[in-house]
């Protein structure tokens, strides 16, 4: 029989422990880094039990009437063991809709895991959403590498590493974040006028919690300025650009174009693949050619992060 039991601080080491075999969960459903960010959401996680075992969890947040998985994440949809079947996937998502009802919620937004993070296949989640009666509300294209398929280079890309490599750049593995995010800050006001989703202490306090799971790179001048970086962000499966950003002196270098050559044939080339993430804007409705176009330079091909919608009432 499958019970349902909302999270709490006691189950920290049993969540985890559940976090550490999933077969599709990653660094980011580790409670210490859903819980850095704990005053602003609202937590409504749950936990599912059959025979006193966890088989299966659920990181979510409430806000008004509506359960979202979870706000403060890229995705967060059903984390499942090696174990789950489509079968008990489709009573699992039955017991979690009865749970909210009773709870007198409204709806449920529930952001799904793409699969290139799985380390099984793991998409027994989007049959029960179908079965649910859900409604995919947003669809936003990442630009990703398989690394052991991975195509060249465009010519404008590696013309650009080659133009790097005449101006003698330089790329550092960087242990403080405070010279990239005056960079990125600078450029996100300037583009969008927004803000990095971290902010410095944020990523510092993250990266030292996850040291194998965040890392930082900038990219210098043979003069030791640096006009160019990324944060990465590393699970099992994936190498995944968090944040990038560059100056006027880096763009007119080469510098991210040296950068991600290291990056993707390098630093990353272990990795299954190298997800640059997505392209687009108001949940998939405007995409931003300019960047994707940059991305598919580098071989990125689609990959797409859906969030759907259930309706509960």
């Amino acid at each position: 029989m499958i019970t349902i039991t909302p999270y709490s601080i006691e189950y920290k080491e049993i969540w985890d422990d559940f976090i550490a075999k999933s077969k599709n969960a990653t660094f980011l459903f580790y409670r210490n880094y859903m819980d850095y960010h704990a005053d602003r959401f609202q937590d409504c996680s749950l936990m599912i039990f059959k025979e006193k075992k966890v088989i299966a969890l659920f990181p979510a947040n409430i806000k008004d009437d509506t359960i979202y998985s979870h706000q403060g994440l890229t995705f967060g949809g059903l984390l499942l063991s090696e174990r789950s079947t489509t079968t008990e996937t489709l009573e699992i998502f039955e017991q979690i809709c009865s749970y909210f009802k009773v709870l007198n919620i409204k709806k449920m937004v529930y952001k799904c895991i793409p699969h290139i993070y799985s380390k099984h296949p793991a998409q027994e989640d989007l049959y029960a959403l179908f079965r649910c009666g859900a409604r995919r509300i947003a669809c936003n294209i990442s630009s990703t590498i398989v690394q052991f398929n991975a195509l060249d280079f465009s010519e404008l890309r590696r013309r650009g590493v080659k133009k790097a490599m005449r101006n003698e750049l330089d790329v550092v593995k960087y242990d403080k974040f405070d010279l990239f995010w005056e960079m990125l800050r600078n450029n996100l006001q300037e583009k969008y006028e927004a803000q990095p989703v971290h902010s410095v202490d944020e990523i510092t306090f993250l990266r030292n919690k996850f040291p194998e799971n965040i890392e930082h790179y900038l990219v210098f001048t043979k003069d030791k300025v640096p006009i160019a970086g990324t944060v990465m962000f590393i699970s099992d499966q994936v190498a995944h650009v968090q944040y990038i950003s560059s100056t006027i002196d880096g763009r007119n270098a080469g510098a991210l174009d040296f950068l991600f050559d290291y990056l993707v044939h390098h630093a990353y080339r272990d990795k299954i693949c190298f997800d640059f993430g997505i392209s687009t804007e108001r949940m998939g409705n405007y995409l931003n050619e300019g960047l994707i176009f940059q991305k598919e330079g580098f071989g990125g091909r689609g990959v797409v992060y859906e969030i759907y919608e259930i309706l509960l009432s």
